[in-house]
């Protein structure tokens, strides 16, 4: 039997060109089509279902083969394998335990909190359960300086997930990286850690993006569909301005928010706190956890150093207004107001599709 995750709808990973490959390999090696089991690595996200489905795979993947959403929030569906020495608990999906070999694919492109996505992401938070991703999510992680777009090293979020990935076992990964225009730009394939490591390389060269100084404004996005269809996805690009940005600058987003602002559980995090400090400090304690509360922990990382003023059609500015950040109806309008507010001479950078690039100031 083989087990291959695949990225959910919220990662532009091409499966359609990455699967077919991998499954003629496996029948070609003797494994059944019955035996095969393609498991979409949903993390704590809704499951893809129907026409996001066959988006995903393709029709003839979707009809032929067993394509089945990872529950994050079903503990029965786990297998609990022990606790890491920093006291995370791993549940991992009990199909892909239980696989003969395993396969993990995915994209790796800069990440807000593990540093860069893909590699052994597919796993943790990918197939894990809540009981897992709660804590390896929590702010005894993300409240670290190094847990951060961009590094590793000493990365105790990623140090743990890789450490996670490791007890649950990794046969082969195979993980691309892309174009601004969603165009293969390397393929790395083989060891978990290895071909891993080998992509990150052939990634920072290329992403990222050096200033002299942080600038008094950055305009950016949320790098189109599928990563800004929720204010939830759209903090990715928030997150990625951030190092461009001075202490009390401002970020000017623009992200489609087609499907509004995320989860349920996301979105009642902003109707219980009235203010960014106090979530903090509700997080901080013991007995506080509302799933999703990570990225709004991330969100208030952005709004600690900056204001964010936020463009969209797909949610109205009385939303906006709760969400922390600031509406506006257009990016020109965003930037005549901040030239207002610094002057003619304030410096500006603009960041295309925000995830995608990865600021480092000189120095």
């Amino acid at each position: 039997t083989a087990c291959i995750l695949i990225c959910d709808i919220t990662r532009p990973v091409p499966n359609k060109v990455l699967l077919p490959p991998i499954l003629e390999t496996l029948a070609a090696a003797g494994v059944p089509r019955e035996g095969i089991t393609i498991l979409i690595a949903t993390g704590m996200h809704r499951p893809n279902e129907g026409d996001e489905l066959v988006e995903l795979v393709g029709e003839s993947i979707a009809a032929n083969y067993r394509v089945i959403n990872h529950f994050g929030q079903n503990l029965a569906e786990h297998t609990y394998l022990g606790t890491t020495e920093r006291n995370v608990p791993v549940w991992i999906d009990s199909r892909y335990i239980e696989a003969e070999l395993k396969i993990t694919t995915g994209l790796i492109e800069p990440h807000l909190m593990a540093g860069y996505s893909g590699g052994r992401k597919l796993i943790c938070p990918g197939i894990a359960a809540l009981e897992t991703v709660k804590v390896w999510h929590g702010p005894q992680f993300l409240e670290h300086p190094l847990a951060d777009c961009g590094i590793l090293a000493g990365n105790p979020v990623h140090d743990e997930n890789t450490k996670i990935a490791l007890m649950a076992g990794c046969d082969f990964i195979v993980n691309v990286t892309l174009s601004q225009e969603r165009e293969i730009t390397s393929v790395v394939a083989g060891d978990m850690i290895q071909a891993f490591e080998r992509g990150v390389a052939f990634v920072q060269e290329v992403v990222k993006a050096e200033l002299r100084e942080p600038c008094d404004i950055v305009v950016t996005s949320g790098a189109g569909y599928p990563l800004d269809t929720t204010f939830y996805q759209a903090v990715k690009g928030m997150t990625g301005a951030l190092p461009a940005v001075k202490q009390g600058g401002t970020i000017i987003i623009a992200a489609s928010t087609t499907d509004g602002i995320g989860s349920p559980e996301f979105q009642s995090l902003f109707q219980e706190n009235a203010t960014l400090e106090g979530f903090v400090q509700r997080i901080l304690g013991k007995d506080y956890f509302v799933m999703d509360q990570w990225q709004m922990e991330e969100l208030a990382k952005v709004r600690r150093k900056c204001r964010v003023k936020f463009v969209t059609q797909g949610l109205p500015a009385e939303i906006l207004q709760g969400l922390f950040v600031e509406p506006v109806a257009t990016v020109e309008q965003a930037v005549r107001e901040s030239l207002d507010e610094y002057g003619r001479n304030a410096r500006i950078a603009v960041i295309p599709k925000g995830p995608y690039v990865l600021p480092v100031v000189a120095g």
